[in-house]
């Protein structure tokens, strides 16, 4: 296993810190090999009322929301990503995110239980096939944390068994049967939350069909459970390459010592990695903070990919920006910094049409021979084009 090195301080310093002056007494005394370890993070998350009062001091909107909390996307904090709230500040971009509120259960004339329309595209239960030479393939329901912005919150958070070998079999035939798909996302909930052996399962059948040519995990853990990629998951995807990783980041607060190396041995490994972001009111919604993520992402091997406008998902209103937004984010990045840290900024267009690109607008006119252009710096340009 390579470990690469990413970090001046010893292994577990950053981490000893984090659990005495954020997470509090709770975990002050736990054992650094507990504490990195996965699987004990996943048994230790923070699940109860009693528990997340014991650490912090909650709002009465925190106390409510969690107390309404249940079922799918209950409230499920790891311990590590708990060491990164802010336990005196309600509005902490990465508390926002994981502490459930009230204002998940104010429901909009608008919102839906399928926003990405992905229950119509589903030829076969567990998967999702809307793009001519892709499908997404659903494999759990279980996540690391349960991100108050859900968009699958309609079939995500009952921790129940991932997707059976009957299901995945019938997934595989479709599949199999459909000879102009060529890229299988593997997806969730979070597919980095099964057991090894059993994502190599799915991954070995993907790669036993010959027109599969790549395959995708989106995936949060990276930044939630860092210490889940160790090295036997590592050994194992290097098997199954060309294997790409797109993971779920929202603010620059996630990217620690610990992320930073997470994602180091997945690119030590050969895996490409890109992110994903949800545009979120209160968390990231400030060019300033996108452009500082953006930049760090780069930092540690992570392509800026894609920027979303929050779906229509039930309950999640009180997360929504305009998406005038996230075009002016767009704008103070275009031109303002390296043109990889610029992903592209898109709508999932409600009920299932899928990822659009909006953006700011640089082409001013267009004409017979000529169009007219403008730049980040708002000036104007003329480009002549052949006859």
């Amino acid at each position: 296993m390579i470990e690469p090195s990413l970090s001046t301080e010893p292994p577990g310093s950053n981490l000893a810190r984090n659990i005495e002056t954020q997470a509090g007494e709770n975990y002050r005394d736990v054992d650094l090999s507990k504490w990195n370890d996965w699987k004990w993070q996943v048994k230790n998350r923070i699940t109860t009322l009693d528990e997340i009062k014991s650490l912090i001091s909650l709002t009465p909107e925190e106390e409510e929301g969690i107390k309404r909390s249940g079922g799918r996307l209950a409230m499920a904090i790891t311990p590590y990503f708990f060491s990164l709230i802010d336990k005196t500040d309600p509005d902490c971009p990465i508390r926002k995110q994981a502490v459930p509120r009230i204002d998940e259960f104010k429901i909009e004339n608008y919102d839906m239980v399928d926003p990405c329309g992905e229950d119509s595209h589903s030829p076969v239960q567990g998967l999702v096939h809307r793009y001519p030479d892709r499908v997404l393939l659903i494999v759990t329901d279980s996540c690391a944390m349960y991100c108050r912005y859900c968009t699958r919150r309609r079939m995500v958070g009952e921790e129940q068994q991932p997707m059976s070998i009957e299901m995945f079999e019938e997934a595989y035939r479709y599949i199999k049967s459909k000879r102009g798909i060529r890229d299988v996302l593997i997806s969730g909930g979070d597919p980095l939350m099964l057991k090894t052996e059993h994502l190599e399962y799915y991954l070995k059948r993907l790669r036993s069909i010959s027109h599969i040519d790549i395959i995708r995990i989106g995936t949060r853990v990276p930044a939630a459970l860092p210490m889940r990629i160790d090295e036997e998951l590592i050994n194992m995807l290097k098997r199954y390459h060309p294997v790409y990783m797109s993971i779920h980041f929202s603010h620059p607060k996630e990217i620690t010592p610990e992320v930073e190396k997470s994602c180091g041995l997945l690119a030590d490994s050969g895996i490409p990695l890109g992110s994903q972001t949800v545009l979120l009111k209160g968390v990231n919604d400030k060019p300033s903070v996108m452009k500082k993520l953006m930049q760090r992402l780069l930092s540690i091997r992570v392509r800026p990919y894609y920027i979303y406008q929050c779906d229509l998902a039930v309950g999640t209103s009180h997360f929504r920006t305009p998406v005038s937004a996230g075009i002016n984010i767009i704008e103070k990045l275009r031109g303002h910094t390296t043109g990889y840290a610029v992903p592209t900024f898109v709508i999932d267009a409600p009920g299932g049409g899928g990822k659009t690109p909006v953006g700011p607008t640089y082409l001013i006119s267009q004409a017979k021979g000529k169009v007219t252009l403008r730049n980040y710096e708002g000036k104007i340009f003329e480009y002549f084009e052949p006859a």
